[in-house]
């Protein structure tokens, strides 16, 4: 999940994983629920451990 109110677009998400956290025009995430793939999990922790914000999180479903 992002919070977008937390979001200040730094886009270490989307250097880490681009794929799973694409960016829009403004520089900031274009999704807000994004689906990580099966053997993904890890790149998408990555990401997460690497926004300064601590905009985003991952939700176990």
């Amino acid at each position: 999940m992002v919070d977008t109110g937390l979001c200040s677009g730094h886009a270490r998400c989307n250097a880490t994983a681009e794929d799973l956290f694409p960016l829009d025009d403004l520089g900031y995430l274009a999704v807000t629920d994004p689906e990580i793939p099966p053997g993904q999990e890890r790149r998408a922790r990555d990401a997460v451990a690497a926004c300064p914000e601590r905009a985003l999180s991952l939700v176990d479903e």
